[in-house]
């Protein structure tokens, strides 16, 4: 192989490579966790009050930041569970309400 060809293919494959090492740089977006321990029934207004919250605040649901709601029902000794699920979850993927 030539010495032009080679500086052709490496520097192709380096362009190929670049939209796919800025994709996986990015930051992860970021997750506000919403955990009571009660019933959703009755605080139907809470989720978007939160929403409306965020929008306040720069932050539009979706686009730059995700929400992810837990409802305890009434039982106290989920709350940690719910919690766990919480901290384990993909930091990659939105969750749309």
């Amino acid at each position: 192989m030539k010495r032009r060809e080679f500086i052709t293919l490496a520097g192709g494959a380096a362009a190929a490579a670049w939209p796919l090492a800025a994709r996986t740089q990015q930051p992860a977006m970021p997750v506000v966790g919403f955990l009571r321990s009660t019933r959703p029934e009755g605080f139907e207004n809470l989720p978007e009050a939160v929403r409306a919250g965020l929008r306040e605040g720069g932050y539009d649901v979706g686009r730059n930041v995700a929400i992810e709601y837990h409802w305890g029902n009434e039982q106290l000794d989920r709350l940690p569970v719910l919690v766990a699920r919480l901290l384990r979850r993909p930091r990659r993927s939105p969750v749309r309400l």
